[in-house]
């Protein structure tokens, strides 16, 4: 048993979290890695790590600090250079590999409509659970941010195939999931956990390319590591180089 739903006290959210997840619900995180569970204080979601030296929980929160600098100050302009388009029109965004969807709150933030997939349905209950209390904020700028994400819960390749011209969007967006890295706690922290929920990257990340390029209508944008390999090997159009990641754009055709 890797996770199980953490009940405090008589919990009833708790208790329809674990049989919607058809996890094990416990009282106390004693035999498993991974715990989810309500945080106090309507704090939310979180997937937290047991033992006496885990780090903190994570969970998905677009109106903490992180969140805020990113909205306003962390910039995000490499990201939406490579996404395009101009303030008259935001192409729609499919971020097909949401996880905890930072990438899509940046872009959400200069405007543009994004509809996020997750296929694992412990990172979706997360990423609904913030999406949820970011509708519900106290500030306005994050409830407008928030309310141009969409989360669909599921496989975003098997949406593809199945999308017909008008549920298509301009731009598909991908993250695959990185190696963990030793430079930052946070990221180890957050990567530690995806790896242990999710397991290692996708091992259908290739055809999962194929599916965007097929099926984008102006263009696809993937995300690396400064000097990974290109994904399932395919060269694009250009790329964009920040210090630590870059983005591989490929131009189906101009908007």
């Amino acid at each position: 048993m890797k996770i199980a739903v953490l009940q405090n006290a008589s919990d009833e959210k708790a208790a329809q979290l674990a049989r919607r997840l058809k996890l094990p619900l416990i009282t106390e995180a004693t035999e498993v890695p991974y715990v989810l569970m309500y945080l106090e204080n309507g704090q939310g979601l979180a997937l937290q790590q047991t033992g006496k030296k885990a780090p903190g929980p994570v969970q998905v929160d677009f109106n903490s600090a992180a969140s805020t600098y990113r909205r306003t100050k962390g910039g995000g302009e490499l990201l939406v250079k490579a996404v395009g388009g101009d303030k008259q029109h935001r192409p729609t965004v499919f971020d097909a590999t949401a996880g905890l969807g930072r990438d899509s709150f940046v872009l959400a933030s200069w405007g543009y409509p994004v509809t996020l997939f997750e296929r694992s349905p412990v990172i979706a209950e997360l990423l609904q659970d913030g999406l949820q209390r970011g509708l519900q904020s106290d500030d306005l700028d994050v409830v407008e941010t928030v309310s141009r994400m969409q989360l669909k819960p599921g496989d975003s390749q098997a949406f593809l195939h199945q999308a017909n011209g008008s549920d298509l969007p301009d731009v598909i967006y991908l993250d695959p999931m990185f190696p963990l890295s030793k430079k930052s706690a946070l990221v180890k922290k957050e990567m530690q956990a995806f790896h242990h929920v999710v397991g290692k990257e996708v091992d259908d990340v290739d055809e999962l390319m194929a599916a965007a390029l097929a099926h984008a209508i102006y263009r696809v944008v993937v995300k690396r590591p400064l000097k990974a390999e290109l994904l399932a090997g395919k060269k694009p159009s250009y790329s964009l180089k920040g210090k630590a990641v870059r983005f591989d754009v490929y131009v189906l055709k101009a908007y």
